[in-house]
């Protein structure tokens, strides 16, 4: 297993002016954009590396971004006329390539096309995404970062991953990482089968796949996902949990693990990228409300890989 320790130093970062250079659909429920320009010193620490995005507002060709304010990004965004300031969300790294400079963000679409407080404003952007739109990201310049939350302590013996579309993007992330043979456990809930992705791992994973549009008629899908977990013949020896999707959901995967399963909770790291029946503005705000110090750092406001 990884001898990474548990607490990641500060976050070193800056801002990267890229643009599209393609976007396609992986599935049917997940769309893949590809970023390209002037990407050198952005570092990745794989996993589940995260980034800061800034979309354009309608009508406006790039969007409107503090860039070279330094340490004061933060407090210059915050203080700028939200109406005109760009659309900050957090997303994951899904790869990263050298000879051209690439990056790959994924983006789950679900809520598009429909009205749902589902649908965000990053899912629309990435959905539309053409040649040449223009976003900043602000991503990390080293590759051991705090933007990274997977980090199995010395001892793990195995690692039970579970988690929605919105967190597929980092779970791929963390399996291509695993070190030969992890024993890994893991559970991936997605809307329709065709949704299932290839996982490439040197990992020794079991992959259980949880189709929404398979379950019972008016199946709760935090009850699916739990009732998935509580069946499971787990391995023995210590543990590394990583949990996240809906923050209805992962909360009661974390109750289970720890009330019933007996994980110490110290080895259950858990997101919520989204809650139902909020809207992704409302999400922001309370995450960067809470935490005001450092917002490089946060998750950003349980939206994630999600909206």
């Amino acid at each position: 297993m990884s001898s990474a320790a548990p607490e990641a130093p500060p976050l070193p970062f800056d801002f990267f002016e890229l643009h599209v250079v393609r976007a396609r659909r992986v599935t049917p429920s997940m769309m893949r954009v590809t970023l390209g320009g002037p990407l050198r010193g952005l570092e990745s620490g794989g996993r589940d590396q995260r980034l800061k995005l800034f979309l354009p507002r309608p009508g406006q060709d790039a969007p409107v971004v503090p860039v070279g304010a330094g340490t004061e990004w933060f407090t210059r965004w915050q203080a700028m006329d939200p109406a005109v300031r760009g659309v900050m969300r957090t997303y994951t790294l899904r790869e990263q390539r050298r000879d051209p400079d690439e990056l790959d963000v994924d983006f789950a679409l679900h809520g598009i096309g429909s009205p749902s407080p589902d649908e965000g404003p990053a899912a629309r952007w990435a959905a539309d995404a053409r040649p040449g739109d223009r976003i900043t990201v602000l991503g990390p310049t080293a590759p051991d970062n705090a933007a990274v939350d997977f980090r199995p302590p010395p001892g793990t013996d195995w690692v039970l991953l579970s988690g929605d579309e919105t967190a597929l993007p980092a779970v791929a992330g963390i399996l291509e990482w695993l070190p030969a043979g992890t024993p890994a456990h893991v559970w991936l809930e997605v809307p329709h089968a065709a949704d299932a992705q290839p996982l490439p791992t040197a990992a020794d994973a079991h992959v259980t796949w949880l189709v929404r549009d398979e379950a019972p008629a008016g199946a709760n899908r935090t009850d699916v996902a739990v009732a998935a977990l509580r069946t499971a013949e787990l391995p023995a020896g210590t543990p590394y949990a990583w949990i996240a999707g809906e923050a209805g959901t992962v909360k009661a995967l974390r109750r289970h693990l720890v009330g019933e399963r007996g994980f110490d909770r110290r080895a259950v790291r858990f997101t919520g990228y989204w809650r139902r029946g909020a809207s992704e503005e409302q999400l922001v705000s309370e995450a960067l409300a809470g935490n005001p110090v450092n917002p490089v750092d946060a998750e950003g406001a349980d939206t994630g890989d999600g909206t």
